[in-house]
């Protein structure tokens, strides 16, 4: 009943909306990750990251802060990925496996959202027809999105014991040839302040259990 009334809804939208097909034509640009920036100071926490460098694609989305919903249709709350554009406005994926990514509920029918030039969104169903029931709930932003065959590099600090401290280092990548690689070192701070790991050098100017405060030398070798 819940999908005849749905269908209904958006066969309402097809009429007062019109149609629109998604298009897919955007391109993602690449980018190398590397932070903080060398020769930066920083503090970080136990569990936080101290350093990390990885290849990213930088994505256009589009963000909607708050779950919405109006008759049977319910946009959730998070990013939706940029897919295309045309002089009707820009296509976004209703499916985003990403951090913070949105999916909308996949028994509705629906096959792309469209935002338009006055911020309304619009629902694209499977038969092309165009629902624009909802308007300013979200905005255009930019995120940074890991590549399928990335490979990113970073180091955890861990706490202190004594003089020593303890740092994790991890590498992640959907590669199969490189699978993913943890590592825990200590550092005897009572015989250098300087710390380095597979290419990455840091100063520690000061640390205990609870924090870190560091300056980054070197950034980890770059990997091809």
């Amino acid at each position: 009943m819940k999908k005849l009334l749905l269908i209904s809804i958006l066969g309402i939208g097809a009429v007062l909306g019109g149609c629109a097909t998604p298009k897919y034509n955007y391109q993602a640009t690449f980018q190398n990750v590397s932070k903080p920036p060398i020769g930066s100071t920083n503090e970080s926490y136990i569990g936080d990251q101290l350093l990390t460098q990885g290849i990213y694609t930088k994505r256009e989305a589009y963000y909607i802060p708050e779950n919405n919903k109006k008759f049977l249709l319910n946009i959730p709350k998070g990013f939706y990925l940029k897919t295309g554009e045309d002089n009707k406005g820009s296509y976004y994926s209703p499916t985003n496996n990403i951090p913070d990514g949105a999916t909308v509920p996949n028994n509705t029918g629906i096959i792309s959202l469209l935002v338009t030039s006055d911020n309304s969104l619009c629902i694209v169903g499977m038969y092309l027809n165009k629902a624009c029931h909802f308007k300013d709930i979200g905005e255009k932003r930019t995120v940074n999105v890991a590549q399928d065959n990335s490979f990113q590099q970073t180091l955890i600090y861990n706490g202190k014991v004594g003089n020593k401290i303890n740092i994790g280092y991890r590498e992640f990548s959907s590669n199969l040839a490189r699978p993913a690689f943890n590592n825990d070192v200590e550092y005897d701070l009572s015989e250098s302040k300087t710390i380095g790991y597979k290419g990455a050098v840091l100063e520690v100017i000061e640390a205990n259990n609870q924090m870190i405060k560091y300056k980054v030398l070197k950034n980890f070798n770059k990997v091809e």
